[in-house]
């Protein structure tokens, strides 16, 4: 009894401070302050537990980061044995053992012609260091390029939240607001089959989404300086599944018109997509490749943006030719956040992971089918370890919700209760678990979800 009531009191204690002190991420604070917030303690594998001592399972990999579970030995070990000899040294003119491993290992398992690795911090930042080598390679190369200083991205994109990553960004709802702010881009339709912005069925309309993007590149290829996409999936718009084809048409346009093609893999992969990088299902060469997420199996904040040797060897010169890339952070290329990251490349290797994702690929795609008996499930997509369940208040109509109705939060509340954590993308429900979740884990996440679809959205 003295210890129930110890923690009822240190529960107390720190929902308070919580509320007093932390501003969250994406969370309009006036709703999290109304309910119980779920503090966690301590993870395990599939599972997060909180202070009280209750488990559950982790639908989301703690945001899309966690790959062989929580708390695994091996990167755990790497880690402490790391910080015994060092955690950090600056990059800037120094280098470290962790950085050049990882280096060479992620231009080992990207796509061929990939060559060089420049570190930073996480998605955000690293689309910012793509957007302006393709920016300053342009202005280096020739004279006669030096026009190509504009970007193309497409609609419903997301890059990430500082000044650059949003001005390539393409959803209202997170973006809007700062459009004083950002800089000027050209957009293309997004292949958004579900709600096709061209009213249009795949596979009858032969990916007609795809003559937007040749028209702008055919009308400002002079004035552009690099494409980004997402491949494969536009995680956070509800998980947008490409139809098939689309990404190697658009690499295919790209280099037809001269523009760098920027392949944003920090959501996509280190096995996400059911291959190691999206840009794989389609084998597209990007010129410059994002990385983050998952790249340290979901323990510290690491990033990396790699590049060709064409686009790397127009920055050197003399010192005072000013070609040097101008950028960096403090913790970039961190040892502690490098030793980890190998270590995950190591688990990949010694368990075959991407062979053994497979038939849990299969088993979630036999299980998904279930969800579009539900009356208000308008669609599922799915590629690999993403999946995305869209909620509508009328599914002949795909009429959404009213966002006042929140129906997102409240089957990811009841989830909750259910012991299951999940984060939902307005009306969509995001399932993306760690890629080492076990069958039965992976049955009950999927039978927990849809219970929760259901209890909120057919309950009367």
């Amino acid at each position: 009894m003295i210890q129930k009531k110890f923690l009822n009191k240190q529960r107390a204690e720190l929902e308070a401070l919580d509320k007093l002190y932390i501003w969250h991420p994406f969370t309009q604070m006036n709703d999290y302050r109304r309910l119980k917030p779920l503090i966690i303690e301590r993870g395990k594998g599939s599972y997060l537990f909180d202070i009280d001592g209750n488990r559950y399972l982790d639908g989301v990999s703690s945001l899309w980061v966690t790959v062989h579970g929580h708390r695994r030995k091996e990167i755990d070990d790497a880690i402490i044995a790391q910080v015994e000899k060092i955690s950090h040294t600056t990059l800037l003119g120094l280098t470290n053992v962790p950085a050049i491993r990882l280096a060479q290992k992620l231009v080992d398992i990207t796509p061929r012609g990939l060559t060089r690795v420049f570190y930073s911090d996480n998605g955000s930042t690293a689309v910012e260091v793509a957007l302006k080598i393709a920016f300053q390679f342009w202005q280096q190369k020739s004279r006669a390029t030096r026009t190509k200083n504009m970007f193309i991205t497409l609609h419903n994109a997301y890059h990430g939240d500082t000044i650059g990553s949003v001005s390539v960004g393409g959803i209202d709802l997170f973006h809007r607001i700062y459009k004083p702010l950002l800089f000027k881009t050209y957009k293309a339709h997004s292949p958004y089959c579900y709600r096709c912005p061209l009213r249009l069925r795949h596979p009858a309309c032969k990916l007609e989404c795809l003559n937007s993007l040749e028209k702008a590149l055919k009308q400002q290829h002079k004035k552009v300086a690099a494409l980004i996409v997402e491949p494969m999936v536009q995680g956070a718009a509800g998980m947008i599944v490409f139809p098939r084809g689309y990404l190697r048409e658009a690499r295919k346009l790209c280099s037809r018109y001269d523009v760098l093609f920027i392949a944003d893999e920090v959501a996509v992969g280190f096995g996400r997509t059911g291959k190691m990088f999206a840009c794989e299902h389609e084998n597209v060469r990007p010129d410059l490749m994002v990385l983050a997420k998952g790249i340290t199996g979901g323990t510290l904040p690491l990033a990396a943006t790699l590049a060709t040797d064409e686009i790397y060897k127009a920055f050197l010169g003399e010192f005072q030719d000013l070609k040097t890339f101008y950028h960096g952070h403090t913790y970039t290329g961190n040892p502690v956040a490098c030793a980890a990251a190998l270590a995950s490349l190591s688990i990949f290797e010694k368990e075959n992971v991407l062979y053994a994702l497979q038939p849990k690929v299969r088993l979630l795609r036999q299980k998904l089918k279930a969800f579009l008996n539900l009356n208000h499930v308008g669609d599922v997509r799915q590629c690999g370890f993403m999946v995305g369940i869209e909620l509508v208040a009328d599914r002949d109509a795909r009429r959404p919700y009213p966002m006042k109705d929140t129906v997102g939060q409240r089957v990811m509340r009841e989830a909750r209760r259910r012991g299951v954590v999940i984060r939902p993308l307005g009306d969509v429900i995001v399932l993306m678990p760690p890629l080492s979740i076990s069958f039965r884990e992976l049955e009950t996440l999927v039978e927990v979800v849809f219970e929760s679809i259901q209890a909120v959205t057919e309950t009367k």
